[in-house]
């Protein structure tokens, strides 16, 4: 369940809307760091003091949690002033348990988790109201839980962004067909993401100006079964597709590998999330048409300040910070929440990710985009 604008802008969001999020800043191919994944940084002056625990959710998926939400999360942490510890589930749901008891145990000041499954982060957070701990559901919420703040993007926005960019692709196109290719059904931000694609696909489908093939959600944000269920799609179409909505950059990688089997790589968009390098450099050959960028800093930030505001007990400031809302249909209540503002990166906003830091131009610069790296004025 995965799920990920530099611009770092906090989005205005009405009262009663129901946003998430998922994917982000990563190669989506694999892990990078350990199955412990753990980081401990001394405290730092920021006014806070004593220890955070961080649960973050995989690697196997999204290479995000580990190269950018872990040390993003434990600089803004110490900056705080906190002891930090980020410790990674591995996609495990018993190990997410174990290490979420752990830390209630240890008596943690506020308890930061981006759960896998939602249920599990329920379960953890009834753990940790019990033991007098506030909990901040980062990223992505446990619908059906008692978190005190949530923190992530507008992720309706970003399937409008995705849908919106197809629509563009495909404008020259009159009842082209495209299919779409979703993250988990079990996954509020994957919801959120088809909800906005949408917003925009459905009315031109209505008046016939696109044909939609097939919509298929992916269990797990599986980026193999993605690639295997497309060209599962593909074939019985008869081998013709117009455009492809990826929900992320993961499911994107995997479905060029199957146009490019059939030599359509480049001649078909597709759209995906995240702003990896792979997705990236995707975009600048012309195999992937678009990626959302979603500022993580800004994001591990904000779950910053609101940590230092609860473990002074400043609900005020707290509040102050988490000026949006997040509809839990499950429970019927709204989380308090910081909903930042996703950007669409086409190849000429390449630029824009490296320049803020979250990819570095070795890494998408090298072989045969040395050439387009240097006309986009990336080095």
């Amino acid at each position: 369940m995965r799920s990920r604008t530099l611009t770092l802008l906090a989005a205005t969001v009405s009262t009663g809307l129901v946003l998430t999020a998922c994917g982000a800043n990563s190669s989506d191919s694999g892990g990078t760091g350990s199955n412990s994944a753990s980081s401990s940084a001394p405290a730092a002056g920021g006014g806070a003091s004593g220890k955070v625990g961080v649960i973050l959710p995989e690697t196997a998926t999204s290479a995000r949690w580990e190269a950018f939400d872990k040390p993003m999360l434990t600089a803004a942490l110490t900056a705080q002033g906190f002891e930090v510890d980020v410790q990674n589930a591995q996609g495990d749901n018993q190990k997410f348990s174990t290490l979420a008891d752990g830390f209630i145990s240890s008596g943690v000041k506020v308890l930061v988790i981006a759960p896998g499954d939602p249920a599990v982060g329920a379960a953890v957070e009834a753990k940790a109201k019990t033991a007098g701990i506030p909990v901040i559901d980062y990223d992505r919420p446990s619908l059906g839980g008692s978190a005190d703040y949530y923190v992530s993007f507008d992720n309706e926005k970003v399937g409008q962004l995705q849908g919106q960019a197809m629509a563009d692709a495909l404008k020259s196109k009159p009842g082209a067909g495209f299919v779409q290719i979703e993250g988990a059904p079990t996954d509020n931000n994957a919801t959120l993401f088809t909800k906005g694609q949408d917003s925009v696909l459905d009315p031109l489908v209505a008046s016939n100006t696109l044909k939609r093939i097939q919509k298929q959600p992916i269990n797990d944000w599986d980026n193999q079964l993605g690639g295997t269920t497309f060209e599962q799609i593909f074939t019985a179409n008869g081998g013709k597709v117009d455009g492809v909505v990826a929900a992320n950059d993961g499911l994107a990688g995997a479905v060029i590998t199957i146009l490019k089997k059939n030599g359509l790589n480049g001649k078909v968009p597709v759209t995906g999330q995240d702003a990896t390098a792979d997705g990236l450099m995707a975009v600048m050959r012309g195999e992937q048409y678009m990626t959302v960028f979603k500022p993580i800093k800004e994001e591990a930030e904000s779950t910053a300040k609101l940590a230092a505001a609860l473990a002074k007990g400043d609900t005020a400031g707290a509040d102050a910070i988490a000026t949006a809302k997040l509809h839990d249909p499950k429970n019927n209540r709204d989380i308090k929440s910081v909903l930042l503002t996703p950007q669409t990166i086409l190849e000429k906003d390449v630029k824009t990710v490296v320049t803020q830091g979250y990819v570095k131009a070795a890494e998408i610069c090298g072989g045969d985009l040395a050439a387009k790296c240097s006309t986009l004025g990336i080095s």
